[in-house]
């Protein structure tokens, strides 16, 4: 990853369009994709898709008194980036300074133990970008294992749709697990707001949001944690320029004193 662009976000949908045997419709929550797709578009980065199965991800129903959700779908760049998306399995992690994990009840069947989603997740992180995940989103959290041989969640900070959200939507006994619980099973300390009240947790280089309505929130927290990486990398491109002038000007002046 080249760090001195930061340009590049990778949004990861499901491809999950059923609740379980249920046969009730679901897919990914536009609002999660919609809110972060903008503040994404007005830091000035560059947008990609993925989804766990690649093509046209399905989709939850857009709430049209929402304007951004309504330009999301009626965008022509991302209606086509939508189209046919790739799978996350022929995605390349080095192409990207972050990637965001979209929500949706969908996720909980195909983001959880998919080795793909999780390759690629260690390796943006273990590259020093940042990964953010929101609502279902962590579900694509769970079993990540970085370089170093720990798991991404363990002693972390986080936030996901809280059990007291699953059932107050009436899916605690559809899905396949309680996120909360399984979060915490991971090791972390889940970090729990009133029902629909915006919850963003940061720790290091992971964000993370308790449900829709933290969904712009957490777009924020990455560009905020995106910004910060690039100064650092100036910073410290300056300081080595700034040692090898130093350098260069010692040995003119030594070689100066040689001919005198």
């Amino acid at each position: 990853m080249d760090i001195t662009t930061m340009k590049k976000i990778l949004l990861v949908l499901t491809s999950q369009d059923t609740l379980g045997e249920t046969g009730e419709p679901t897919g990914y929550n536009v609002a999660e994709a919609s809110h972060p797709w903008k503040v994404f578009q007005d830091a000035g980065y560059f947008v990609d898709f993925a989804s766990i199965a690649g093509g046209q991800p399905p989709q939850d129903e857009v709430q049209q008194d929402d304007p951004v959700q309504v330009e999301f779908t009626q965008d022509e760049t991302a209606k086509a980036s939508l189209y046919n998306t790739p799978k996350v399995s022929v995605v390349d992690p080095s192409q990207y300074d972050a990637v965001y994990l979209v929500g949706g009840h969908g996720t909980m069947w195909d983001f959880t133990g998919n080795a793909d989603l999780q390759k690629l997740v260690a390796s943006v992180y273990d590259a020093g970008g940042v990964v953010g995940a929101v609502c279902h989103g962590p579900s694509g959290l769970v079993d990540v294992e970085l370089s170093n041989g720990l798991n991404l969640l363990s002693g972390r900070k986080v936030a996901g749709f809280t059990n007291a959200e699953e059932e107050a939507v009436g899916k605690q006994d559809t899905v396949p697990y309680l996120l909360q619980d399984k979060l915490e099973e991971q090791g972390a300390t889940v970090k729990v707001a009133e029902n629909w009240e915006e919850n963003v947790q940061v720790d290091e280089r992971l964000v993370t949001g308790q449900n829709p309505q933290s969904a712009a929130g957490v777009a924020k927290e990455m560009t905020k944690l995106l910004t910060e990486v690039v100064r650092e990398q100036k910073a410290e491109e300056e300081q080595a320029a700034q040692a090898l002038r130093e350098e260069h000007d010692a040995e003119k002046a030594e070689d100066e004193d040689e001919q005198a």
